[in-house]
This record gives structure tokens, C-alpha cells and sequence, in this order.
């Protein structure tokens, strides 16, 4: 496996807290400046995997919701017990 491809499988496993802290890191570092382009490209790289690793949990947080209302919606909401 390629580095890149390890990455990108490192950052697929992460919880959605653990990708966004650490692409709030990678952030940071990145506005602090200092490091050589050669590093500040393989901290972008990074902030992108971890960005889309974001993504994928929050769309997947939305599709949740959106299946949950239109549950209630139909009437097969949990709480119809009244």
C-alpha cells in the first residue's frame, strides 16, 4: 500500500470528533506558517483527507435525520403511543 493510500485509509477510521480536531490542527499549522512547502503541502493533503472524512459523517449524520422525519412524517414515529 502507498503512503498516501495508508493515509487515506488511517483517516477513514477516525470518529468525525477525532477528524475535525485534527484537521482544526492542521489548520492551525498551516496559519502559523514556518514550514518548508514541501511540508505545508503534506499538511494540506492531509487537511483534505480529514475534511472529507468530515463530510462523509456529516452527510451520513443528515441522510439519518432526513430518513428519521420522514419516518414521523408517515406516522411510525417511536413516540405514537398517546
Amino acid at each position: 500500500m502507498s503512503g498516501r493510500t495508508e493515509q487515506a485509509a488511517v483517516a477513514e477510521a477516525l470518529g468525525y470528533e477525532q477528524a475535525r480536531d485534527e484537521l482544526v490542527e492542521v489548520v492551525r499549522r498551516l496559519e502559523a506558517g514556518g514550514t518548508t512547502l514541501e511540508e505545508s503541502l503534506a499538511l494540506w493533503e492531509r487537511g483534505e483527507e480529514l475534511a472529507k472524512v468530515c463530510r462523509r459523517w456529516l452527510d451520513g449524520a443528515r441522510a439519518r435525520l432526513d430518513a428519521a422525519l420522514a419516518e414521523e412524517e408517515r406516522g411510525g414515529g417511536a413516540g405514537d403511543d398517546e
